[in-house]
């Protein structure tokens, strides 16, 4: 009769693992939102949770595709840029944890240092307000030039009020920045996009943002879904040792765990 019991009890706690079983999307840019998801969805897998990895060549789409409900989360992007998104387009989205932090690099194939900038020198930056506001208080922070104090963390080649250069901004997209650097003098590129050209932060970047930076990445799901089991369940997987060693091993540093 115990025999029995405890196969019973195993077999309803079989048959309730495969009940919660789920399948979800999620979306990432490329580079290491994408490799890091990977080995989530190796962890997430034992707790009866399969990640289907979506990858998105850009910033505007991944939320989109959340809010239409292709998506189940995404994880590409910062509290700010999320922010401005909700701003923007009313989307009903909302972060449930944060992931990564990726510090921002100058990069240049002239230039060994900032304070090599020539007169007139050419700075390509994202063109999306968040990003390219990034980049500009990356600069400002370096000393190359001075923002309107008012404009927070969002400023626009337009809130520039000290240019002693009198450097000429480029907005580009955010993924086609390393190639700006045949023309420009320096690029200002985010993380994934320069890992994914293959330029290392800590070798190739001439400057760096610092690492306290309030731009720590997050996975964002639908208002509605912030309270569900497998949003619960993907949080944790994300937040496994595993990941956070497997981030630490590869990429020494040039991405921070946020957690």
């Amino acid at each position: 009769m115990r025999k029995f019991s405890l196969t019973l009890a195993s077999a309803l706690a079989l048959t309730a693992g495969i009940a919660a079983a789920q399948d979800i999307k999620v979306g990432v840019s490329p580079g290491e939102h994408g490799e890091i998801m990977e080995k989530v969805a190796e962890v997430a897998k034992d707790r009866g949770l399969t990640i289907d990895i979506v990858e998105f060549t850009d910033y505007v789409v991944p939320n989109q595709a959340l809010a239409d409900g292709d998506l189940q989360a995404n994880s590409f992007q910062h509290q700010p840029y999320l922010d401005n998104q909700i701003k923007d387009r009313g989307f009903d989205l909302v972060a449930i944890a944060r992931t990564i932090t990726t510090p921002m690099g100058v990069y240049s194939d002239k230039l060994k240092s900032l304070d090599d900038l020539p007169e007139g020198a050419k700075v390509a930056i994202p063109n999306d307000p968040t990003n390219g506001g990034r980049a500009l208080l990356l600069l400002q922070d370096k000393g190359a030039i001075t923002l309107a104090a008012e404009t927070g963390l969002t400023p626009s080649p337009l809130d520039v009020t000290g240019n002693p250069k009198n450097l000429k901004f480029l907005e580009l997209d955010a993924a086609q920045l390393p190639r700006a650097l045949a023309d420009a003098d320096i690029a200002i590129i985010n993380t994934n996009y320069a890992l994914d050209a293959g330029l290392n932060p800590n070798q190739d970047a001439i400057a760096m943002e610092k690492p306290d930076s309030p731009y720590a990445n997050i996975i964002v799901v639908r208002q509605g879904d912030k309270d569900a089991p497998w949003a619960k369940e993907l949080v944790e997987a994300y937040h496994d040792p595993a990941v956070k060693q497997f981030i630490e091993e590869k990429y020494q540093g040039a991405v921070i765990p946020a957690w």
